[in-house]
């Protein structure tokens, strides 16, 4: 006899973690299954060197309106309000005050045109707003790689437009991703699951998993994206798996080095490697204080760089870097860690971008379907997608959606 719930999630990442916290709240008979061996999905804190290291998501995006800052410190983490860097050439080396001025002036423009015109125009590409030979494209390209994955001419203008940013990014001292793995302790969360299979065609939804068929009266799932396509429905449903398709993940990667003889470079101090590539590294040096450089790499350079493996990763930092700061710099830097999401199979790749002329398909992908079905994950935020708390929102979206079609089963 299979095991029989009210809800079952699927996926223990920040999306699966706010369901399932609404879901507690509300007593019913629940479970949370995840394929990999620990909480947290995309979010993923590790120590080394005795540094806690985010080689996922990091920071609080719109940090004085998001869920998690309140979340955070009333668990007893540290939130650090220090502004980030990202704006920043930390000694003017190789490019000055004036050019970054100039960058920010033409990436404002940009941002105005978007703002004002997009939701208004026909579906087109975010890049047909970029000013005609402008000096800017190719870093206005390398900048939007590490905030969608994925260069100007691949993400739709008016998805790019819907996005709610207060520009204050904020921290979580001891890791983002182990704020997740806590909230996460506290919830029925069966680990090394993988769900093959959902059948919805009965009066109970059958779970095919790894271990064995479960049953439930609801199902949510917070899926990457990338999962849609293997994941198998009975009826099938091929609207969400369209959906899924033109909402794919860009590529984010990162590495972090320990550096000797750091006191040399200011805290929360930042460097692009240059000014007229869309391959380059954005180097976050000093985080916190403290003794590293974290190294980070978007768009098809991070899916290269993550495919050819960690070697590629830290030689291409090491060349970036040292034509910044001198051929003997590369020799003070000690690799910490570097990561693959691109290849990962539970995930490939790391957050979502809309193709041009599909930004409605995240309401389509986030819709419930026979109110027995229903989706969460950053994909399906339409204001805060790419971005953790995105996730979690609609987690507690998704779960409410669920209880308000059942009263809750005793439990045993």
């Amino acid at each position: 006899m299979s095991e029989i719930y009210d809800v079952v999630v699927i996926g223990a990442g920040a999306a699966g973690i706010g369901a399932g916290r609404r879901l507690a709240k509300a007593g019913v008979r629940f479970v949370v299954l995840e394929a990999r061996d620990r909480i947290g999905g995309r979010a993923h804190t590790i120590t080394a060197n005795g540094l806690p290291l985010d080689l996922g998501c990091e920071w609080l995006h719109s940090a004085e309106h998001n869920v998690m800052t309140g979340i955070a410190e009333a668990s007893g983490f540290t939130v650090d309000r220090s502004e980030a860097p990202w704006r920043r050439q930390s000694g003017g080396h190789g490019i000055t005050p004036a050019d970054l001025a100039d960058f920010g002036e033409t990436f404002q423009r940009f941002e105005k045109r978007i703002d004002a015109e997009a939701e208004k125009n026909a579906p087109r590409p975010a890049s047909e707003y970029l000013e005609p030979g402008s000096r800017w494209t190719a870093m206005m390209n390398a900048i939007f790689s590490y905030i969608s994955g994925a260069c100007l001419h691949e993400i739709d203008a008016a998805d790019y437009a819907r996005y709610e940013d207060t520009g204050n990014n904020w921290r979580v001292r001891e890791g983002y991703g182990a704020l997740f793995a806590a909230l996460g302790t506290e919830l029925p969360v069966k680990l090394g699951v993988e769900v093959r299979a959902i059948d919805h065609g009965g009066s109970a939804i059958s779970i095919e998993t790894s271990h064995g068929v479960i049953e439930a009266r609801a199902v949510i799932l917070t899926l990457p994206t990338s999962k849609y396509e293997t994941l198998r429905f009975t009826p099938d449903l091929p609207h969400k798996r369209a959906a899924a398709a033109a909402l794919p993940l860009g590529a984010a990667e990162k590495v972090h080095f320990a550096l000797a003889d750091a006191e040399e470079f200011p805290v929360d101090g930042h460097l692009f490697a240059r000014m007229d590539a869309v391959d380059m590294g954005s180097y976050h040096l000093r985080p916190l204080g403290r003794p590293a450089i974290e190294v980070y790499y978007g768009g098809s350079l991070a899916h290269r760089l993550a495919l050819a493996g960690p070697d590629a990763m830290v030689d291409f930092a090491k060349q970036e870097l040292a034509s910044l700061l001198g051929a003997s710099f590369p020799a003070r830097l000690t690799t910490l860690a570097t990561t693959g999401w691109a290849g990962d199979p539970m995930a490939l790749g790391s957050y979502s971008y809309a193709k041009p002329g599909f930004a409605d398909e995240r309401a389509v992908l986030a819709a419930p379907h026979d109110n027995r079905l229903f989706f969460a994950g950053e994909a399906c935020s339409r204001a805060h997608y790419s971005t953790a708390h995105g996730a979690f929102e609609t987690g507690l979206r998704a779960a409410e959606e669920a209880l308000a079609q059942f009263e809750p089963s005793p439990r045993a």
